[in-house]
């Protein structure tokens, strides 16, 4: 019997972005607030007994040798030493380029399904660590919870949100992320905040995101959609860019603003999630 699992690859908000500093290697050290939204892409993977991994359609922009999924599942299969393969067939609604983390969360997925379907039996902070090794944000996605992170991102802490829902503008443009952080104007220096300060800026609608002004001045789409949501709410980049996003306690207030978005606009209202769908599938 062909055994496969469809399993969901949530988007992230970063709820406020500060570059506090870079390391002598070039990374950024940043404190940022992540949060889980109900927008996702599914992936569908199938068990193959002969070792191989596919990717069975094509994604627009990323060849099947780049595609985090590819790269997660050959990663984990060479430090398990596992003999099984996968097939994996991605169904993509996360726009790329859009600091929502769908990349991320791809491979974050990957490596949760795979334990499971490989029947490896790895811990989170195992996979953490496998997930660190793609990118800075794949941890998160592993450890399955809302948190804020220190570092580049890895080191995290869960932190509890409230119910909440987000209208999530989509520019139809695509922000490299090495592009925003190599900026000479990127602000480097912000204060490091302690939780408790954080829970008071959160309170006063005081934080904010450092690579938003730097998006805002080489991508015009990304400056005109916060610009046109700042004039009805408090409105926030996520990420590098380019999706900007506000939070509201109730769903209909973010569909009353969705209603009035010009044409050439898009976007969604999507719940915050508590945590990651796929958070049970794995023991701490």
């Amino acid at each position: 019997m062909t055994q496969t699992l469809s399993c969901p690859a949530p988007a992230k908000l970063n709820l406020f972005l500060h570059v506090v500093g870079q390391r002598p290697d070039g990374y950024h050290l940043l404190q940022t607030l992540f949060r889980f939204i109900a927008l996702d892409d599914t992936l569908h993977f199938t068990l193959r007994e002969d070792g191989r991994i596919r990717r069975l359609n094509s994604v627009q922009g990323v060849p099947e040798e780049q595609d985090l999924c590819v790269r997660a599942a050959r990663l984990l299969q060479q430090q398990t030493g596992c003999t099984l393969g996968v097939d994996i067939r991605l169904e993509k609604r996360i726009p790329q380029g859009g600091g929502l983390g769908g990349g991320s969360s791809d491979a974050a997925t990957t490596l949760i399904a795979l334990n499971r379907l490989w029947s490896l039996q790895l811990s989170r902070a195992s996979l953490m660590r496998t997930g660190l090794q793609l990118g800075a944000d794949v941890p998160v996605f592993i450890f399955g919870e809302n948190a804020f992170a220190e570092g580049v991102g890895e080191a995290l802490q869960a932190y509890t949100l409230p119910t909440a829902w987000y209208l999530v503008l989509f520019p139809a443009v695509q922000v490299p992320t090495a592009k925003i952080f190599m900026h000479p104007e990127l602000t480097r220096d912000s204060v490091c905040l302690t939780m408790r300060a954080l829970k008071e800026l959160r309170q006063n609608d005081k934080l904010h995101n450092d690579l938003q002004p730097v998006a805002c001045r080489l991508y015009p789409e990304v400056a005109r959609h916060i610009s046109w949501l700042q004039q009805r709410t408090k409105a926030m980049m996520t990420g590098s860019g380019a999706c900007v996003y506000a939070e509201f306690a109730e769903r209909s207030q973010a569909e009353k603003i969705l209603v009035e978005l010009p044409d050439d606009m898009t976007g969604i209202v999507t719940e915050g999630l508590l945590q990651h769908p796929l958070h049970a599938w794995l023991e701490d």
